[in-house]
């Protein structure tokens, strides 16, 4: 197949042309075949040949036509007697030739399955001479069942084009030449030159060059993200998934304007793209509760439907009819009774679900997880990296009597400056953003730390002190005025970390710093609760007074702080005792436990990490909470499609079955049973259109 578009949304790729977009093959290819159950898997229902993967549906025309043709002679009464009769034993051969194929197959194999069912009721027909109803069963079966194929493939097709991302060759500089190699033959520290609106070749860490790169196609994330050389790339390199996302680029996704040079990290086949592609047809490998419960409910449904045609066909002893009328009559309940609605219908939705997933920039690995994610009502977070930024930040500065804000930061950001702890840097940084070109001139020297309380050093001929609020009470001389102290208790409240500034004898009065909320924190939140999800819990080791300040700026039903990992996982043991099924979302490593322990674990940032990737039920692939509502909107329009498939399949059944059994005819039966074959393929087809979280309430 190939692709001249992919399937990636809320990126310019779609308007950007690339020669190389053609790509390398699928590494997890799976076969294109309509059954849920393993011992299917690998039957090619491509079918092939000199008529290519449409042979099928060609076939099925031909049938339809012949089948028209030799009505209508029959009516019209035109030509010779034969004719009729010889147009319908055509339309036999085209209608069940793969059907015959495969029934074959189905008992070379030792199974005995729907397309046998069929081709038994066909057999049947023509043995009572209703030669027309036969080939109309065939036909509308085949038809249905070409369509149905061509319908699945389009999901995989999603998947696939995944794969057809990367391009095909890269541009290669070794030993200072210039050469032009197969992406499969790149090797780990190759750098290789992308221009402008190429597609990468490979994973790796910037070595020179500045631009902006849509990650769309591996993250979802929709605005470009700048990039620039990495201070070390050959260290980088060996720990890839630490790098910081501002030095890696990912195989697939498109140069912006800027020429880059890029050090090769990971090999084409391990490529983050590669790895997603592979999980994502592996995915389909992996039942729901819905699927386990259909292939169950078949294993008794099937013998039990034999059973009544078997009895069915004995009818005649029992109520006054010809054995002609009897074998028809189970012929037709035969036909009726086969699930292949059934059969179908959850594999479809499923594989469907987790191929928008993937192109949205979330990894769902298989039915479970995506199904579970639909369902649950509560979720449970991470703070820090997941709620938050992952780095503190500068939010107040009150300054003293006495005092102004200018010369509180000016002194605090001329001492910080030399320090490398992340507090320090936050002061810094902070201090900068408020000041802007307002500084005071300030020089800092002999600038020493104070042991897990702070940092002290001399500016000009006066002692300067930034400390936590413990180290004045621990030295003699140094009592708090009133309104440093009053400030110091408003900011701790209010969860942030405090220190204070003392210069000479002055208190230039309080920093106070957090990691503040992710700025789109509380509108996931809001998403979340619209979708249904009741419950949203943070689960934290800081202390409980900066859990409660983030859960309350964001929008949290409950704050649990003050927990050790172990501690953690006690918490989501408790949640799912007494809530049933429970998420946790957290950076796919140091949550890990928590993550393995919950309904369903959910990594965030997960692009680049092996961990992440291999632990996680669901993968956010860019480091962006808003792609949670997205997975979780689209978990429960998949469930929602689910279960309208599966009142579809067995309810079209229930009727069905009685219907045949008091004398419905098999074409009408044919109808009614490939119509809801169709119908539920085309419904969770559906879930590769899905948009966004508004979108959940169309896709009812």
């Amino acid at each position: 197949m190939n692709a001249t578009k992919h399937p990636v949304e809320g990126g310019p790729e779609d308007k950007q042309p690339d020669k190389a977009a053609q790509a390398h093959d699928h590494p997890g290819q799976v076969a294109s075949d309509h059954r849920p159950k393993d011992e299917h898997a690998g039957h090619d229902h491509a079918h092939g040949g000199a008529l290519g993967e449409n042979a099928e549906l060609i076939f099925a025309g031909l049938s339809g036509v012949l089948l028209l043709a030799g009505w209508g002679i029959e009516k019209f009464s035109f030509g010779p007697s034969w004719l009729p009769t010889a147009s319908f034993v055509a339309a036999y051969f085209f209608g069940g030739f793969f059907t015959a194929k495969e029934a074959i197959e189905n008992i070379r194999a030792r199974r005995f399955e729907i397309d046998t069912l069929m081709l038994v009721a066909a057999v049947g027909a023509a043995a009572l001479g209703k030669w027309a109803e036969g080939a109309l069963l065939l036909f509308l079966f085949s038809l249905g069942h070409s369509l149905e194929h061509y319908a699945m493939g389009r999901a995989r097709r999603a998947i696939e084009a995944l794969a057809k991302l990367a391009p095909e060759t890269a541009n290669v500089r070794r030993n200072g030449t210039m050469s032009e190699l197969p992406v499969s033959q790149l090797q780990l520290g190759d750098i290789v030159i992308v221009r402008p609106n190429e597609r990468l070749p490979a994973d790796g860490v910037v070595t020179l060059g500045t631009s902006s790169v849509n990650q769309a196609p591996v993250t979802g994330e929709s605005v470009p993200v700048d990039k620039q050389p990495a201070s070390n790339p050959a260290e980088a390199v060996k720990a890839f998934d630490k790098v910081a996302a501002v030095n890696r680029v990912f195989a697939g996704t498109i140069n912006g304007s800027g020429v880059i040079e890029v050090m090769v990290a990971r090999r084409a086949d391990q490529s983050t793209m590669a790895r997603v592609v592979k999980m994502v047809a592996d995915a389909e490998t992996q039942r729901s509760p819905t699927q386990n419960f259909t292939e169950k409910f078949e294993r008794i449904f099937v013998p039990a439907v034999l059973v009544l045609v078997t009895i069915l066909l004995f009818a005649g002893v029992v109520v006054d009819e010809p054995f002609s009328d009897s074998f028809y009559r189970a012929m037709a309940v035969l036909v009726a009774a086969s699930p292949c609605a059934l059969a179908i219908s959850v594999p479809s939705a499923v594989l469907s679900g987790v191929a928008r997933a993937a192109r949205g920039g979330v990894l769902v690995k298989g039915g479970a997880p995506l199904e579970n994610l639909g369902t649950l009502t509560s979720i449970a977070f991470d703070k820090t990296g997941t709620l938050t930024e992952g780095k503190p930040k500068l939010t107040d500065a009150v300054a003293a009597d006495g005092a102004t804000e200018q010369e509180l930061l000016s002194v605090a950001m001329a001492i910080e400056e030399h320090s490398d702890h992340p507090l320090a840097s936050a002061v810094v940084v902070g201090a900068k953003e408020r000041l802007g070109n307002s500084v005071i001139p300030v020089q800092a020297s002999d600038i020493k730390s104070i042991t897990g309380r702070g940092v002290q050093a001399m500016v000009g001929e006066e002692l300067v002190y930034i400390a936590k609020p413990v180290f004045f009470s621990e030295t003699d001389g140094n009592v708090l005025p009133v309104d440093v102290l009053n400030a110091d208790l408003k900011l701790v409240e209010a969860g942030r970390t405090t220190m204070i500034v003392l210069k000479g004898k002055r208190f230039l009065g309080v920093l106070g710093v957090m990691d503040t909320p992710r700025p789109v924190a509380g509108e996931v939140m809001a998403a979340l609760r619209g979708l249904g999800i009741d419950r949203l819990i943070m689960i934290s080791g800081d202390n409980q007074q900066v859990a409660n300040a983030v859960a309350k700026s964001v929008g949290l039903t409950e704050a649990r702080g003050d927990l050790m990992p172990e501690q953690k996982v006690e918490a989501i043991k408790e949640l799912r005792d007494k809530h049933g099924k429970v998420a946790m979302v957290g950076d796919g490593v140091n949550d890990a436990p928590a993550m393995a322990n919950a309904t369903v674990g959910i990594a965030m940032g997960a692009a680049g990490s092996d961990v992440a990737l291999e632990t996680a039920d669901v993968a956010l692939m860019a480091d962006d909470l808003a792609q949670l509502p997205f997975a979780v909107g689209l978990s429960r329009s998949t469930s929602r499609i689910i279960k309208q498939n599966l009142w579809v399949s067995l309810g079209v059944v229930a009727v069905l079955i009685p219907a045949t059994i008091m004398g419905l005819n098999i074409g009408t039966a044919v109808i009614f049973h490939e119509g809801s074959t169709l119908l539920v393929v085309i419904n969770a087809l559906r879930l590769l259109v899905y948009g966004d979280v508004k979108s959940a309430k169309t896709i009812a």
